[in-house]
């Protein structure tokens, strides 16, 4: 038998049926990611399209006309760069405009992303069960709706399977997108219904349902005031029925005036978490998670309500703020700066590394712009207001903490006029707790803050008040005022152009010289009851504070008995020049101050050790401190002044 023919005629059998169009259909590319996209009004895209959401959109990121559109010449069935509307012609920006714009900036060039939004304004999740749609039509839409559902052949479901299953030729289905229940508000079985047009649509298009997960958006919360907000707690419980699905906060994603749709904006964060969440899923995550372990807590510079900032057993720091259009923030502890991480709702968090305990200030840059932490307390310093956060020492901090049946002294904020500056100022004036009820006068004590903070700085981050109020109580100090201003030092000091000027920098705070004399202390002594004379005055003062200190008292020893210096910023003192020779003649300087005090931490270098042993080498009587294991901070400055206040007043 010749078998040659037979193979000839075979050959040309299978060439013909090669060339029959549609007979060899090219296999879908597993690079073009497919979402399906139901829902109602959000879903459809209730918010004006912008100027910014028509340009900048990425070939990349296709959609599928759901239904004709003249207007931009769609057919449905045929795929479309991805410009708003993406719903249905006169619809407005949905979340689906820019979950794909996001998608398709994270994934791998060589992906795209095509979406499919079949949405009815208004309608109810039976809208989209196929079994229940012909009666929902015919009975339960209104008439306003019904011409939208016309659109969709009065069948939404089978229009989003008719148009998956051509979209399954040429990519594959990732995930879908629900965002739907504002009809639904109340129904406990909407997570039921849900599940039912889930699991129809993976059998109606034979996927697997581990491979294609469920993102449902929450409604709009308006800061709880949302029309249909109560919905949240029912979708909230999604995960629970279907097991690949995940919500979708909407926290913090605005909304228009009838608290019932998302703005543009709203829109726009809703559909970057959306997506968030599907990167996630998809092995691409976008976001590092941040730890706070439970015995984190909440620093007592929080404002009331706030959670955050946190601290840890490790006296690690934890910071949380809430900043969407963010693209990237930092928190700054005096200088050392932590990248924070962002979450799918656009919360960012960070960690700190283990901090000394104490005081310390710090800022978030957003973006690169230096803000405060909303959620803390505000303190004046580093010429500015900073946030700050406390990390507590033990019980050997109870004495800079109010305690219980303690008397409470009190701090007013006392305004005047400065003749010599003319200019009204401010003062804040501690006053001990039993001076409310008598006419007894007091001594006074003038407290100096640093430079970068104000006359705010001992009361808020010193807690001076409570310093006294505990060693008054305990009968350690003499019951006393203490006077705290501005020093004139709350803008920062700016060298010349080449960073010189040290002679202008000896001038820094000067102008308050002449207000401290000539203004505050008559008008103290004239609006409380005060002991005027020298013996019962007394003036000390942190860092730039300690070296104002130096300057007032050792050219007025007529007006003070008393001066302490904490970390004082006083830099090449010449013990036979400075104050016109003054610690040249020693017995002049020890019969006139009954305490001269410095102190420092044992972990900073202001030069407060070779100032002691100078004047200790010129003869003048120098009591010290040393506060170990701190350095240039306000736990150095609380602890030099609980040494400081007991020797006042006492001679």
């Amino acid at each position: 038998m010749n078998i040659i023919p037979y193979f000839r005629h075979l050959g040309l059998l299978l060439l013909a049926l090669w060339l029959l169009p549609g007979s060899m259909e090219a296999a879908p590319d597993p690079n073009f990611y497919i979402f399906l996209c139901f829902g109602q009004s959000n879903m459809e895209g209730n918010a004006k399209i912008e100027p910014q959401d028509l340009t900048g959109v990425d070939p990349r990121f296709q959609m599928m006309a759901a239904v004709d559109d003249h207007k931009l010449g769609r057919k449905m069935g045929e795929w479309y760069t991805a410009t708003p509307p993406l719903c249905r012609e006169n619809t407005g920006l949905t979340p689906v405009d820019y979950f794909g714009r996001e998608m398709v900036a994270r994934l791998p060039k060589d992906v795209r992303v095509g979406v499919i939004t079949v949405a009815v304004g208004g309608c109810h999740i039976e809208t989209f069960m196929r079994d229940s749609v012909d009666n929902y039509v015919k009975t339960r839409a209104p008439q306003w709706m019904k011409g939208m559902l016309a659109c969709y052949g009065n069948n939404p479901y089978n229009r989003l399977v008719t148009l998956a299953r051509k979209a399954q030729q040429v990519g594959v289905i990732k995930g879908i997108l629900l965002h739907q229940g504002e009809s639904n508000t109340g129904d406990v079985r909407w997570p039921e219904k849900v599940a039912w047009v889930y699991n129809q649509l993976i059998a109606d298009l034979h996927l697997k349902s581990e491979d294609v997960p469920l993102l449902a958006g929450e409604v709009v919360r308006a800061d709880g005031h949302g029309r249909c907000v109560a919905m949240n707690a029912i979708i909230d419980k999604l995960p629970e029925t279907i097991h690949t699905a995940h919500v979708i906060s909407s926290e913090g994603c605005t909304n228009g005036p009838d608290n019932l749709h998302f703005d543009a904006a709203g829109y726009r964060e809703l559909g970057r978490r959306y997506a968030y969440k599907m990167l996630s899923l998809l092995g691409y995550p976008v976001f590092k998670s941040v730890a706070v372990p439970a015995d984190a807590v909440t620093s007592e510079t929080a404002e009331p309500g706030n959670e955050y900032p946190k601290i840890d057993s490790s006296r690690r720091a934890y910071f949380r703020l809430h900043a969407p259009a963010a693209q990237h923030v930092v928190a700054d502890i005096c200088g050392k700066k932590y990248d924070m991480q962002r979450d799918e709702t656009g919360t960012w968090t960070g960690v700190s590394d283990p901090l000394p305990v104490g005081f310390h200030y710090y800022f978030f840059w957003v973006d690169g712009v230096q803000v405060t932490d909303p959620a803390t307390d505000t303190y004046f310093g580093c010429c500015r207001q900073a946030s700050a956060l406390e990390v507590p020492e033990g019980s050997e901090g109870d004495y800079y903490r109010p305690q219980q049946g303690v008397a409470k002294g009190q701090v007013r904020s006392f305004q005047y006029y400065a003749g010599s500056t003319h200019q009204w100022r401010r003062a804040m004036v501690y006053t001990p707790a039993e001076y409310e009820q008598g006419k007894k006068r007091y001594p006074v004590l003038y407290l100096q803050h640093g430079m970068g903070e104000d006359e705010t700085g001992w009361s808020h981050q010193g807690k001076m008040q409570n310093i006294m109020d505990n060693l008054i109580a305990a009968g350690k100090a003499v019951p006393m005022i203490v006077v705290m201003e501005s020093g004139d030092v709350k803008a920062p000091y700016r060298p010349d152009k080449d960073g010189g000027n040290q002679a202008g920098l000896s001038q820094y705070g000067a102008t308050f010289y002449q207000v401290l004399i000539n203004d505050l202390i008559p008008t103290i002594d004239k609006n409380f009851r005060t002991k005027t004379d020298r013996d019962h005055r007394a003036m000390a003062g942190l860092s730039w504070g300690g070296h104002q200190t130096f300057d007032m008292v050792f050219t007025h020893l007529d007006k003070f008995s008393y001066c302490g210096g904490f970390s004082g910023a006083i830099f090449g003192l010449d013990v036979n020049k400075t104050y016109d020779g003054i610690f040249s003649r020693p017995d002049e300087v020890n019969s006139k101050l009954h305490t001269l005090f410095l102190g420092c931490g044992s972990e900073e270098n202001m030069g407060t050790s070779k100032l002691i042993k100078d004047l200790r080498g010129a003869g003048v009587k120098v009591e010290d401190y040393v506060s170990p294991g701190t350095a240039h901070e306000w736990l150095t400055w609380r602890r030099c002044l609980k040494e400081f206040v007991v020797k006042l007043f006492k001679k």
